[in-house]
């Protein structure tokens, strides 16, 4: 699997952190940026990845701005994904067993790194349960993505 990266400026911080955190757990990654911490706007950066995700089964997308919502607002936007924003273990394992999420959104201000590690380790291990009634409320989604 490989992982997407971007940030808005007030995430820029935090992505680089788990930028490095995930080289030394040997996942490859690509990052879209911002590498500036001149204020930029994150649908930008939050649409470059969820494009590039949407179209790679192989990937996943983790983005970061000050809450986490902005950018997995955005992202949700684009056909074929199903991003969350996470703020404990619990709701990243849940949106990988119930919805498949396929993007995951940080907050990158007032956080504590510890907790974001936990997150991204539970949402990129979690696997998709595939349950019936999963499968079908995500292809409900879909369906309705597809009459846009």
């Amino acid at each position: 699997m490989r992982v997407i990266l971007a940030s808005d400026h007030a995430g820029l911080r935090l992505k680089e952190k788990i930028k490095k955190y995930l080289a030394r757990k040997k996942i490859e990654y690509e990052d879209l940026g911002t590498n500036s911490f001149k204020s930029v706007d994150y649908p930008d950066y939050a649409l470059k990845v969820a494009e590039k995700v949407a179209k790679n089964n192989n990937t996943r997308g983790i983005l970061v701005c000050g809450t986490g919502t902005g950018m997995t607002i955005a992202a949700n936007k684009v056909k074929g994904i199903r991003a969350v924003a996470a703020y404990d273990a619990y709701s990243a394992k849940m949106s990988r067993i119930d919805n498949d999420t396929n993007v995951l959104g940080l907050r990158g201000r007032f956080f504590p790194l510890e907790k974001i590690k936990k997150i991204i380790n539970v949402w990129l291990d979690t696997p998709f349960s595939g349950e019936k009634r999963h499968k079908w409320r995500i292809k409900k989604i879909r369906d309705y993505e597809m009459k846009r």
